[in-house]
């Protein structure tokens, strides 16, 4: 028995060689390979173009536009739900057996034939709504896929360098990810998707002949992002090499019983329960922000593909660049300050995005077709995505002070619990007051609470992860 504060995790390689550089360098390319998920299929261009096919389809049947739209949000809201359930329950457990094997790489390819399969086959939701029920159940597979191997690439960020290190590494990973993401959704916009007019947003037909008036080249986001994958892991697959463990005897019963003590003793763990806890609010209210944002614009501004698509290089580009900077100031400060700093950024902006309409701002009614709206949605994605990006990374670096350096990956895999154990909470709230209130507009109000319950939590953390002296592993 001893404490986490008396192990010490040390890197494979001296962070500072040229082999320690590589290393991270792959690292880095699973970032850049894996968020186009994230900005263009869950945020900026599937997502909105599932919104507005349901919502299409829906005014088929009968119901009128306000109705139609909510239901489209319902729809989606589902399924981020159901998908969120099954990450919740399966990470911790993967996470522990991969760590008693001794081994994340076979992971890690296993669920990225889980991204790629799930992302390809989002080609065929057809504009007429042919498909809808089944690309929800696509996308949530390829979500899956894109999860479970993050948690298996966030075990080895401890390995990467010391704990100095890990700030500056962490969120220069993400910003390496925004960075992709947002070349990859320039790609899309310039030469794939359609305008209203049926051309691109440089007035070109959609590349290798697709057809505009069914959609092929904003339905490429599927094959696209599958295909970006696959050739931007090859330096992952090429440099990152994870340090040598010894398998543990017992298999899958051993696994459990080490996740099952390590859940029985997170009640005497004040700092990474409170911290585990509260990730888990906040965490939940940015993913659904996320999720939503392209979706709220065209429900409720009645944003364009491409409108949304512009929305999305702008969060990118400012996420590239302040998670960069938010990394440097997390090695400098450590990550609880630059956590706290950003989710109250996060609440002023679900704030003033609630109060606004396509024709008034907080009661003050705007001219008729006044551009305020949009110019002021089009701020509230750049603070969106660089206060995003950069909370992220240092709640990934605050995640490495508090794991144990002999299980890492069963402990990402309990923050990918506290991520997704109420992932379902921040859709089904959403879902609710959607239904509610009959208004995509007012469903954004439970953000607000679940980033002040994340907020309050985080009192109770160690700015340290420095474990208390009953903060005993085994």
């Amino acid at each position: 028995m001893k404490t986490l504060a008396a192990r010490k995790s040390l890197p494979p390689y001296d962070s500072a060689s040229p082999e320690g550089k590589r290393c991270i360098r792959g690292w880095w390319a699973f970032d850049w390979a894996s968020q186009p998920y994230f900005t263009l299929g869950l945020t900026f261009v599937f997502g909105p173009y599932f919104a507005s096919v349901a919502a299409d389809y829906y005014l088929g049947t009968g119901l009128d536009e306000q109705a139609a739209d909510a239901q489209a949000q319902s729809l989606w809201s589902l399924g981020q739900t159901i998908t969120g359930v099954i990450i919740a329950l399966c990470a911790p457990v993967l996470g522990a057996l991969a760590d008693n094997a001794g081994k994340r790489m076979p992971w890690v390819v296993v669920f990225s034939l889980f991204y790629v399969l799930g992302a390809a086959s989002l080609w065929f939701l057809m504009p007429d709504g042919g498909f809808l029920v089944g690309a929800l159940i696509a996308f949530g597979v390829g979500l899956i896929g894109a999860e479970f191997t993050t948690v298996f690439t966030n075990s080895l960020l401890p390995e990467l360098g010391s704990k100095e290190e890990i700030g500056r590494i962490s969120g220069s990973g993400f910003a390496w990810g925004y960075a992709g993401g947002v070349t990859a959704l320039f790609i899309m916009l310039l030469l794939f998707v359609e305008q209203d007019g049926g051309k691109t947003l440089i007035g070109l037909d959609p590349l290798l002949g697709f057809d505009a008036e069914t959609r092929e080249g904003t339905r490429f986001v599927g094959p696209f992002m599958a295909a970006w994958y696959v050739i931007f892991m090859i330096p992952f697959a090429l440099w990152v090499r994870e340090a040598p463990r010894t398998p543990k005897p017992g298999g899958a019963r051993r696994a459990l019983g080490d996740l099952v003590v390590m859940v029985r003793s997170l009640p005497r763990r004040i700092s990474l329960t409170a911290y585990l806890a509260g990730s888990m609010f906040y965490r939940d209210a940015l993913n659904a922000l996320y999720t939503f944002g392209g979706t709220y614009a065209v429900l409720v501004l009645n944003w364009d593909i491409t409108q949304v698509g512009i929305f999305g290089v702008i969060a990118a580009m400012t996420s590239a660049v302040s998670t960069w900077v938010g990394g440097i100031v997390d090695e400098r400060t450590g990550p609880k300050p630059v956590i706290i700093a950003m989710i109250l950024v996060l609440m002023g902006v679900c704030l003033f995005i609630l109060g606004m309409t396509r024709d008034s701002i907080w009661g003050i009614g705007l001219a008729e077709g006044s551009s305020l709206p949009d110019i002021a949605f089009f701020i509230c994605g750049a603070v969106i995505g660089g206060a995003g990006g950069v909370l992220q990374a240092a709640s990934r670096t605050m995640m490495v002070r508090h794991a144990d350096p002999d299980k890492p990956t069963e402990a990402f895999g309990l923050y990918a619990l506290s991520g997704k154990a109420t992932s379902f909470l921040g859709p089904a709230l959403i879902f609710l007051a959607t239904t509610t209130f009959g208004d995509a507009r007012l469903g954004m109000l439970p953000l607000v609470l679940l980033f002040t319950v994340g907020l309050i939590l985080l009192f109770w953390v160690d700015a340290e992860g420095v474990p208390d002296p009953q903060e005993i592993s085994s």
